[in-house]
């Protein structure tokens, strides 16, 4: 069986996906025990960084980014939604949220001004992060007793046949020789793409740290994933 770039992505980064839902801040929102504002916070930090990927995305040429990206893909209206029905209801993000999705921002622009392709990683993981959501909808709703769309767009905003297009127009863009000039390059973009999905994955877990309920001190955020 051909293993595809998207499968290689895939395992490559799972320790982080495991890693991720074992956090302080996923075993919170899944028992319907994480305060509010740290769910806003996240919406918070996740806006910086949407806000730096999408519109570096719109902005590169490479035949890489350009086969891949499409507005479609756009998720930062549903955050800014979810942020602006929060701020009406006098819902504000904790202080720590914003710096750490500036971190994660910067690190796309200067990912953005070395190497456009690259930023295929960043788009992975947080394309991944809201059909992942969708597991997580449910729950969010009953703790918060939220309705879609109000406080939940970014949440429910995740679609498995958007997912299943994205997938096949990464691998389309990672397997074509003639885009990267050669196969070697080829293989060169590849490991590109998955070291700034690592970073990315970095970065949300930092959020994911800088946002854990202060009483739950037992389930640590790693800075990096298991071996």
């Amino acid at each position: 069986m051909t293993t595809t770039p998207l499968d290689r992505l895939r395992a490559a980064t799972r320790a982080w996906h495991d890693a991720l839902e074992s956090t302080a801040f996923a075993t919170a929102m899944l028992s319907g025990t994480l305060p509010l504002d740290r769910y806003v916070g996240q919406l918070a930090a996740y806006r910086e960084a949407l806000a730096a990927l999408e519109g570096e995305l719109s902005r590169a040429t490479s035949p890489c980014v350009t086969h891949v990206w499409s507005p479609d893909l756009a998720k930062l209206p549903f955050i800014e939604r979810d942020l602006k029905y929060f701020r009406q209801s006098g819902v504000n993000p904790p202080p720590q949220a914003r710096p750490a999705g500036r971190a994660f921002a910067e690190e796309i622009r200067r990912t953005a001004a070395a190497d456009p392709d690259a930023l295929l990683g960043f788009l992975y993981v947080m394309e991944g992060s809201t059909l992942g959501a969708l597991l997580l909808h449910r729950y969010v709703s009953e703790a918060y007793r939220l309705t879609v769309p109000y406080g939940l767009a970014y949440y429910g905003s995740g679609d498995r046949t958007r997912w299943a297009s994205f997938t096949t127009r990464m691998n389309e863009a990672l397997m074509n020789d003639a885009w990267l000039n050669d196969a070697l390059l080829n293989e060169d973009t590849h490991a590109r793409v998955l070291a700034a999905a690592d970073r990315a994955y970095h970065h949300t877990a930092s959020i994911a740290e800088a946002l854990a309920p202060p009483t739950r001190a037992t389930a640590r955020t790693p800075s990096s994933p298991p071996a």
